[in-house]
């Protein structure tokens, strides 16, 4: 049946009664089909209300609105309201399909899915029997056909909606919307919020921003080594401090009225050349608290503060006299502070009287601090030995300047300019001529040639030598005939230039080429010269040191006499060899290859104090007895270590003989304590070790009652000596020692025990008694350096506190609290040196981190000590 006669069929005819089954499926089924129906005739319009507020979006992600005068902004958003209000208005006339419509979807959804439901089932099972209601045969016909519907029916299902919306937009413009809404939101970014917000912001927009930009910072002084400070421009009132002489820099790029008001503590400064686009101005902090007014324009005033940080004067002071070295060089010491650093130090030298010489005072450039806090010696090597000057009265003020031209003086004192010493009378006499020439040509030239034309009158007995002689006839007459300051100049010359030639020969060239290398060496090391030039000039400081030190050797071996007598007296003294010196030039290139200047600076210090100290007392100086004797009695005190060790070392191997024993194999408590002995002798200890060793192999087979009583014979030898070397001691005014009575003591035991046949007390005996030995002979030695101090206490010292002829001795100063050699120095005494006394705060440095890097690398060790040392390594 079609719709039609259904619709007539159903309104006329009686209703037969479904299945319940199949009737609630058929409702449910209906139900769907009117909600699909439903959405196919509201998508369309959904659809086009979504298009409009895409098109918005896409217009405000694009930045539309951000162009646009809130008048348009308000007349664009009220167009796209009208629009999608357009568009959704008729939702409001969308109603439900009915059931005849839902049932007739579900036939066409059947029959699109499966031609075999053409037939329309889910109408069909609506259907009524017209006729025949009475007929049995047209009844199980009709039952048949309603079996068969439901039948249908229960293999129906809804269909998808479908909108239709390829008929409604051909075109797909749908679809450029959507991608169009997707690509501005790309372009917006992350201010697709303001974008979208901007639609609705009817305000009026504010007015352009100035078109200039305004920057400020203000510059400290190079030399105070602190980083530029900022000026924040934001509107507000900014407080800084900064030292003073700084520079405030105000730069305004671009167009605009800018107007700066400084007061009293900005000085204003020539800047930059201004430009169109471009304006400097600088300001100089002059002191106080200083003011800035910054007016831009429209923009908020900016009030900069700046409170000085004042630059304090240096201040210096000198630490004790001058140090004057052997070589007529002296050691100049001071102490100075300053804010930011000492810029430069001098020495200035004026004369006492206003006359008037021939050459200018000397000038005296001092080294700089390494710190600023004035907390440690400044020490500078001063070399006027070939200046005129040297000897004369003069006045010394130190003077140090900062690096704004500030200056600390000390207070002027009167001092004596060091001169060289000279052995020879007559060279001191030129010298000393030489420079009352120069310093007061109008008072002292008449007296200069009454003392040349003096020395001449006895040649014999002067100038027994004809070269000198013929010198100074020719100095005298160049005196005579000069009448220029050059000429007198010259005349000065020459007499230095023969004192130099009587008092050392050709030593004085050598010694001229050694100070020239030196100084060439530590001005390269002053600049971080490469390390090729360091290399180069190192050898050649080398080459000078050899020569000098050969020509000097030279000069020493033609008086073996006084030098064999010089060598007696002075025990105490600190020799230097040249491998220590060649060490020390090793030591010194090897720092500055590290970078360690520093380092490389202290070592030349050294060797320039080393070799300005060399031993220069005269040859024949009277030598002082007692001391010879005392010298005399530590070598004996020496010799008597070195006998003890060995009968030690042979009362022990005879003792491991008698009982059937290697000398490695153990012994009992005894020998032990007496192996715990020998390893404290020292280096006393192992000499004797030696010497005994050779004794031995004279005496090898020795053994039984025979050898013992040898032994004891010996020992008993060794302990009258000791008596006989106390008294002796006793007679030269010396106290006595405390370990050689224990040595005695020792000694004594050894002794019995060795004639009892007690070789393991006795080895313990001799133990105690090479350690008394020990102590005495330190002792002793510090005995003798004390009463040589105070010999040379009660001679004259110049200004400095240091005797020129003790010059380069090593006393009792170079020693710690505990009796210990400092500065790694290496002592023929038997002591031993500090361990890494001579290493560099590099080297040290250098030391401990790869001490770090090894436990680091150990895995046995627990785990909290392993973080320990990685964060030492960590915070290095």
């Amino acid at each position: 049946m079609d719709e039609a006669d259904a619709t007539t069929s159903g309104a006329t005819q009686m209703t037969t009664p479904k299945p319940p089954a199949a009737r609630s499926r058929l409702d449910r089924l209906v139900s769907r089909s009117q909600a699909a129906g439903l959405w196919e005739r509201a998508w369309p319009l959904l659809w086009r209300g979504l298009a409009v507020i895409l098109a918005f979006l896409a217009v405000s992600w694009l930045g539309l609105w951000l162009d646009l005068p809130p008048i348009w902004r308000i007349s664009g958003l009220s167009a796209f309201a009208v629009a999608l209000l357009a568009a959704l208005v008729p939702l409001i006339r969308l109603s439900r399909p009915s059931r005849r419509d839902a049932l007739a979807r579900l036939d066409r959804d059947a029959a699109a899915g499966n031609s075999s439901l053409s037939h329309n089932p889910a109408s069909a099972i609506e259907d009524t029997l017209a006729v025949g209601t009475t007929d049995p045969a047209t009844q199980a016909l009709w039952a048949l056909h309603q079996r068969r519907a439901a039948e249908a029916v229960a293999r129906l299902n809804v269909g998808l909606p479908r909108p239709g919306m390829p008929r409604r937009d051909p075109f797909a413009l749908r679809a450029g919307l959507v991608v169009a809404a997707v690509a501005s939101l790309f372009v917006a970014g992350p201010e697709w919020r303001q974008r979208i917000g901007s639609a609705f912001d009817w305000h009026e927009a504010a007015g352009p921003a100035p078109s200039f930009r305004v920057d400020a910072w203000i510059d400290p002084p190079l030399y105070t080594r602190l980083p530029p400070l900022v000026v924040t421009m934001n509107g507000t009132e900014q407080r800084l401090r900064a030292p003073v002489n700084a520079t405030l820099i105000v730069r305004i790029a671009g167009q605009g009225d800018v107007v700066l008001t400084p007061n009293a503590g900005f000085k204003p400064m020539p800047g930059k050349e201004a430009r169109p686009d471009l304006r400097e101005d600088r300001f100089q902090l002059v002191g106080g608290t200083a003011d800035l007014v910054i007016a831009a324009g429209s923009a908020p005033t900016q009030h900069l503060i700046v409170e000085t940080i004042p630059d304090l004067a240096p201040e210096v002071r000198r630490i004790g006299g001058l140090g004057v070295n052997a070589r007529g060089t002296f050691n100049l010491t001071y102490r100075a502070k300053d804010d930011y650093g000492i810029a430069s130090a001098d020495g200035i030298i004026e004369p006492l009287a206003g006359a008037r010489s021939l050459v200018p005072v000397p000038k005296m450039p001092l080294a700089l601090p390494s710190d600023v806090s004035g907390d440690t010696d400044t020490k500078t090597l001063v070399d006027l030995t070939d200046n005129p000057w040297s000897g004369a009265r003069v006045r010394l003020t130190l003077v140090v300047k900062d690096e704004a031209g500030q200056e600390g003086r000390t207070e002027t004192a009167e001092i004596t300019l060091p001169a060289r010493p000279f052995r020879e009378p007559l060279a001191r006499a030129l010298a000393e001529e030489r420079r009352r020439l120069v310093t007061a040509p109008d008072e002292s030239r008449r007296r200069v040639q009454t003392a040349l034309d003096a020395l001449m009158i006895a040649p014999d007995q002067f100038t027994p030598q004809p070269s000198i002689f013929l010198g100074l006839r020719t100095a005298s007459r160049r005196l005579k005939a000069a009448r220029t300051d050059e000429a007198l100049v010259e005349v000065a010359d020459l007499l230095w230039e023969m004192a130099l030639k009587i008092e050392d020969g050709d030593l004085s060239d050598a010694e001229k080429s050694l100070r020239a290398a030196q100084d060439k060496l530590k001005d390269a090391i002053e600049r971080n010269a490469p390390d090729e030039e360091i290399k180069k000039l190192t050898e050649d400081l080398k080459q000078a040191l050899d020569k000098f030190m050969k020509q000097m050797a030279e000069r020493q071996q033609k008086q073996p006499q006084q030098q064999g007598e010089k060598g007696k007296s002075q025990q105490n003294a600190k020799t230097v060899t040249p491998d220590d010196l060649n060490k020390m030039l090793k030591d010194m290139e090897e720092a500055m290859k590290r970078g360690d200047t520093a380092e490389a600076q202290r070592l030349l210090e050294e060797l320039r104090s080393i070799l300005e100290n060399l031993q220069t007392a005269e040859p024949g100086a009277k030598s002082d007895p007692n001391g010879r004797e005392m010298s005399k009695q530590a070598e004996e005190l020496d010799k008597m270590s070195r006998e003890q060790q060995a009968l030690r070392d042979e009362t022990f191997k005879d003792g491991q003989n008698k009982r059937g024993q290697q000398p490695g194999q153990k012994q009992g408590q005894k020998p032990q304590r007496g192996q715990q002995g020998q390893q404290q002798n020292g280096d006393h200890g192992q000499q004797g070790g030696e010497q005994g060793q050779q004794g031995q192999k004279g005496q090898k087979g020795q053994k039984g009652e025979q050898g013992q009583g040898g032994a004891g014979e010996r020992q008993q030898a060794l302990r009258q000596r000791l008596e006989d070397l106390q008294k002796r001691m006793k007679e030269l005014g010396m106290q006595g020692e405390e370990g050689l009575a224990d040595a005695e003591e020792a000694m004594r035991d050894a002794e019995g025990a060795l004639g009892e046949g007690k070789e393991g007390d006795a080895v313990d005996a001799q133990g105690r008694a090479l350690d008394g030995l020990k102590r005495g002979a330190d002792g002793m030695q510090k005995q003798m350096e004390e009463m040589a101090q105070g010999e040379g206490e009660g001679e004259g010292e110049q200004e400095g506190g240091e005797n020129p002829s003790q010059q380069g001795q090593a006393g009792n100063r170079d020693d710690d609290p505990l009796g210990r050699p400092t500065k790694g120095r290496d002592l023929s005494d038997g002591r031993g040196k500090v361990p890494t006394a001579d290493e560099s705060a590099v080297q040290r440095t250098r030391r401990i981190m790869e001490e770090l890097r090894r436990k680091l690398g150990d895995p046995s060790r627990p785990r909290e000590e392993l973080d320990y040392f990685e964060r030492l390594l960590r915070r290095n």
